[in-house]
């Protein structure tokens, strides 16, 4: 189903080409869910209604549930540029806003070492309109933790080297306000692993409607056309409550669960391209058995779409079932034998492993099964 113009927020806003580049573009893979219409209809029907906007908006599920496809499928409905953050346990005040950073001169930059030098000279290249952090990950290959541990290594080596000579700066915004002052989608990963109170805080205000983030240059406010989509997987290691004050924030949001099996086959058909739906109903099964008993025993790890994705795929290519049912997915839940032998009971109570004998048998008999 076709929803992209039907639910554009602003269809006399001009995109330029970069920002156009950054409309999230559905694969033929994407099935519109019952999640993203309901998105899409209380966004639009709120959107020119001052207070009672829909702006913030809050996917919490497991992982796997499929809350990023579904805020970049948002960013496709709404015609707007998608970005992200993902959220990291020592994240600070400058990853929220942005970073100050020196200018160095060319001698400095001879004096450094390669490694340290070829970073700089992307800083220093760049048009600002990636963040510091965003190209430290682009040029090193980095997380985004690792690259703002990195960012803050290089600034105390120039500034502790500089010693009292004047030394020039430049601000280089965040992902977080380039997306707030220019308009864009942004989905905020894991805001629930952040540690320090005062990066909560600069996001609680950054969300309010009528929001504003004060910078070392200027005081910004929020784009009316500033969405936030918020992803936060329950009870993943790591993690707390999700802050009340951002919570009471958000105006719409939705439990992301594992979907109902017939969109579990569906959108593996699309995927994979396996259209043995006989064989795609087995694994479903067998997945959702695992993921209930996963909850029914507080294994922490999930049975979810990826995993089904992977392990359909691995078996329509004519991968031992059995086998291949511990390395996509099982494994991937858990490698303690006491668990285990929990999710194993749980598919024995079930009927699902004789199920998954037949399946093998079959493959065995048939090799391939993609039609």
């Amino acid at each position: 189903m076709e929803i992209q113009k039907k639910y554009v927020l602003s269809p006399a806003r001009q995109l330029t080409d970069t920002e156009q580049g950054l409309v999230w573009r559905k694969p033929a893979s994407h099935k519109v869910s019952e999640e993203e219409l309901r998105i899409c209809r209380e966004v639009k029907r709120n959107w020119n209604r001052g207070e009672m906007k829909i702006a913030n908006i809050l996917l919490e599920g497991d992982a796997g549930s499929g809350k990023t496809q579904l805020a970049k499928a948002l960013s496709a409905d709404f015609g707007l540029p998608y970005t992200k953050v993902t959220c990291f346990a020592d994240m600070d005040k400058s990853d929220v806003i942005g970073s100050i950073l020196p200018v160095l001169s060319s001698d400095q930059l001879e004096s450094m070492e390669t490694s340290d030098r070829f970073v700089w000279e992307a800083l220093q290249k760049s048009d600002g309109f990636q963040s510091a952090a965003s190209i430290l990950m682009d040029v090193l290959g980095v997380t985004r933790e690792q690259a703002a541990t990195r960012l803050k290594q290089l600034v105390k080596q120039v500034e502790e080297g500089a010693g009292k000579e004047a030394v020039e700066y430049r601000f280089y915004p965040s992902e977080i306000v380039r997306a707030y002052q220019e308009g864009y989608l942004l989905e905020i990963q894991e805001p629930t692993v952040i540690r320090d109170a005062a990066v909560l805080m600069a996001l609680n205000s950054a969300l309010e409607l009528d929001g504003s983030i004060n910078l070392p240059t200027q005081v910004i406010r929020r784009h009316p056309d500033f969405i936030a989509v918020i992803t936060t997987n329950r009870d993943y290691a790591g993690s707390r409550p999700l802050n009340e004050a951002l919570r009471d924030r958000v105006q719409h949001t939705e439990k992301m669960d594992l979907p109902s099996k017939e969109v579990m086959i569906e959108r593996a058909v699309s995927k994979i391209g396996c259209a043995n739906k006989p064989v795609l109903d087995t694994l479903a099964d067998t997945i959702i058995v695992l993921d209930q008993a996963a909850r029914a025993n507080a294994i922490k790890g999930v049975a979810g779409m990826r995993s089904y994705f992977y392990w359909a795929d691995a078996v329509a290519t004519g991968a031992s079932v059995k086998e291949s049912l511990y390395h996509k997915v099982i494994y991937k839940i858990t490698t303690d034998s006491e668990e285990i032998r929990l999710l194993e009971e749980a598919l024995q109570r079930s009927g699902k492993l004789s199920a998954l004998d037949e399946l093998e048998s079959e493959v065995k008999k048939n090799g391939m099964l993609t039609s």
